[in-house]
């Protein structure tokens, strides 16, 4: 297969003519263009390769932007945007992409910054600036905040950089929900279904890595402080982990995570904080909590969704499924996990219900993580592990979570842990007078 790509490179027309033939560089970049090439989305240089390092132009941009659109040249004697960056650019301005200030000939030959073509991107799959729903000025920020980007891009983009951005868009979804952009371009017959299914485009099954691309961003480390007092500067008092499971701010989480804290915070891939602002519900003995974040980040800038993981439960689970977590581990950032399902029903003296085991390595910080099946869905919650033995891992299902009613306001941290301690202490008083009560009867003499 790889000599089959690297023969198209040399067979194709050139795309990019500003770009000096280079040295083959291997990695990210060289696969992206080998994936995009074969979809017939890219072209390669005559007798060459690309030099992935070298600043990408807005000129390279436009084409690229046009051809994954799918749409058609509408200039005589232009049979495809590849061979055509003017006409490219003036789709794109026609589209609103781009502004027309930047359909010049000198403007096309300046390099592009992330900002500059995540606008453009976010623009081409219905997602509008002007709406407030993202920047110009963090469009970059948004992408990987919603999933669109997996990586964090700033500044001046190479070569490589647009190549592989563009080829995580291909599995991105339109903001209308009308499917993803690869299978709008199967639609319209721009890309062969053969070439989809040979590059395992159409694979449902991922990889511990496209696991970690796609769905990182919807995972948030936790930091919980036990006190309402200002956090700035604070250690937190335990890290814990959670994941969101709508666009608004929804996430779920261990009810341990938050036990006992009067305020949390939230922090994305992206490094953007946010508050936890209530508890929409809990149950203590089933260890899980649904909880609210808010959309003001601590910076106080205001953004209107989340990225979001779909919650399938653990009907389908069986012993030897591969398995991912997605987590906090020792507090020391997102971290991704791969293994198997050791058994779908463990019951555990802690837990109300039976627990999933499975050996993809949490830790402490773990906990409120989301353990996901080979499909990228939520099977259940990473909350422990057993004290002694070796790779058994324990994970409460979700399957309750879509059965509930979360439109309630709910309350805050601080409210949940003093409803707990009233409980507790109740309890206490109960087993007290209950012994007491007791008592008596324990120390009448024996008769003889």
């Amino acid at each position: 297969m790889r000599k089959q790509l690297l023969s198209l490179l040399c067979a194709l027309s050139i795309l990019f003519s500003c770009v000096p033939a280079s040295f083959a560089l291997e990695g990210e970049a060289q696969r992206a263009a080998d994936t995009l090439i074969t979809l017939g989305l890219l072209e390669g240089l005559d007798g060459g390769t690309y030099d992935f390092s070298q600043p990408a132009q807005r000129q390279n941009a436009v084409v690229l932007l046009a051809v994954l659109s799918g749409a058609k040249p509408d200039k005589p004697k232009v049979d495809s945007f590849l061979d055509a960056p003017d006409a490219a650019a003036d789709y794109a301005v026609s589209q609103g992409w781009i502004d027309a200030a930047d359909n010049t000939a000198s403007a096309l030959k300046v390099s592009v910054t992330a900002n500059q073509w995540f606008t453009a991107l976010l623009r081409a799959l219905g997602y509008r600036d002007s709406e407030e729903e993202f920047s110009v000025a963090d469009a970059a920020v948004f992408a990987r905040r919603i999933g669109l980007a997996s990586r964090a891009y700033t500044s001046t983009l190479t070569l490589g950089d647009l190549f592989e951005s563009a080829l995580d868009a291909l599995r991105f979804s339109y903001r209308d929900g009308s499917g993803t952009v690869l299978q709008r371009l199967t639609e319209r017959e721009i890309c062969r279904p053969s070439a989809v299914n040979a590059l395992g485009l159409n694979e449902p099954q991922l990889s511990a890595r496209q696991v970690s691309d796609r769905y990182m961003s919807a995972v948030f480390s936790m930091a919980l402080y036990d006190t309402a007092e200002p956090i700035d500067g604070r250690e937190p008092d335990a890290d814990a982990s959670g994941f969101f499971i709508s666009p608004d701010g929804l996430a779920l989480t261990n009810y341990h995570s938050i036990d006992g804290a009067a305020q949390a915070v939230a922090t994305l891939v992206t490094g953007e904080q946010f508050a936890v602002e209530r508890v929409i519900w809990y149950d203590v003995e089933m260890d899980l909590a649904v909880i609210r974040v808010s959309k003001t980040a601590l910076s106080g800038q205001k953004i209107p969704m989340f990225a979001c993981l779909q919650l399938v439960g653990t009907a389908d689970l069986r012993p030897g499924d591969i398995a991912y977590t997605l987590s906090n581990p020792l507090g020391l950032g997102l971290a991704v996990s791969s293994g198997v399902i050791s058994a779908t029903v463990r019951t555990v003296e802690r837990y109300k219900i039976p627990c999933v085991m499975s050996t993809a390595d949490i830790s402490q910080g773990s906990s409120g993580g989301a353990l996901l099946n080979a499909f990228g869905h939520v099977i259940a919650v990473t909350s422990g592990a057993y004290r002694v033995g070796n790779s058994m891992y324990l994970a409460v299902p979700v399957d309750i979570v879509p059965t509930l009613d979360l439109t309630v306001a709910g309350k805050t941290l601080a409210e949940v842990t003093a409803i707990e301690k009233e409980k507790a202490e109740a309890q206490k008083r109960q087993a007290e007078t209950s012994e007491t009560e007791e008592e008596p009867e324990a120390r009448l003499p024996k008769s003889e």
